[in-house]
């Protein structure tokens, strides 16, 4: 949150608003079909409702979000199609960013990508999941990133706040705590880097394509319900 020249805290921004949302539901903290009640959002956030309500409609528009006239919004339930689509998605630009990664990718990028990947394996062996979720995330993001096609980049963005709520949905619960049920294993990310190294962008390519398939064919179109959390706990000020 930014604050004034008294640092005192200031009103958070309407983009701080929408980052603290998409990583509580990249941290799986946010769940799909969870109602985002305005006035709560409001309180946790420190605004008026009518601040929260344009970063309800920017969620609605990359369809993290649902909005219901006269029902409010919740966090979208990706149906079977919807689910496949983004894979899908995901198949057509990724193996296409590895390889600009690869042309444009000093060996700082190669670093930034695989102490990522150590931290991610790291908080698997820790049994921090939401955190190792998160990582498997910005492994992909970081790809992007090096790329520098900021059109796709923007996309994959997207594309990764709704494959964690596809994850959340089509995992079953027992299964939501495995790594290869929840996110993107270790072992796939690690030989991807491999090729990455030896600057094999076609071997680079054809790892991340059956890397994206595996997780879709890991996906099970049958959901248990989860509780909704408290909004306020969950975005409000700590205690």
């Amino acid at each position: 949150m930014s604050r004034t020249s008294d640092d005192a805290p200031a009103a958070m921004t309407d983009n701080e608003m929408y980052e603290r949302m998409i990583s509580a539901i990249l941290d799986h903290r946010l769940l799909p079909g969870t109602k985002l009640v305005e006035d709560k959002l409001a309180g946790a956030f420190g605004v008026s409702r009518t601040r929260v309500r344009p970063v309800l409609v920017r969620l609605a528009n990359e369809q993290i979000v649902t909005l219901i006239p006269n029902r409010g919004a919740t966090i979208a339930q990706p149906g079977e199609q919807e689910a496949r689509e983004v894979f899908e998605a995901r198949r057509l630009i990724e193996p296409r960013l590895v390889e600009l990664f690869i042309a444009k990718a000093g060996k700082a990028d190669i670093k930034r990508l695989k102490a990522c990947n150590d931290e991610e394996e790291a908080a698997r062996v820790a049994g921090d999941i939401r955190r190792a979720i998160r990582l498997s995330g910005d492994f992909h993001l970081h790809i992007a990133e090096g790329a520098g096609h900021q059109t796709l980049g923007r996309i994959l963005r997207e594309l990764i706040s709704r494959t964690s709520l596809i994850l959340m949905t089509y995992s079953s619960a027992h299964a939501r705590e495995r790594d290869e049920a929840t996110a993107c294993g270790c072992r796939e990310h690690r030989t991807l880097l491999d090729a990455i190294r030896l600057r094999d962008a076609p071997e680079a390519g054809r790892r991340m394509h059956e890397h994206l398939t595996r997780l879709e064919a890991g996906l099970q179109f049958a959901a248990a319900a989860d509780p909704a959390p408290d909004l306020a706990e969950l975005f409000g000020p700590p205690a």
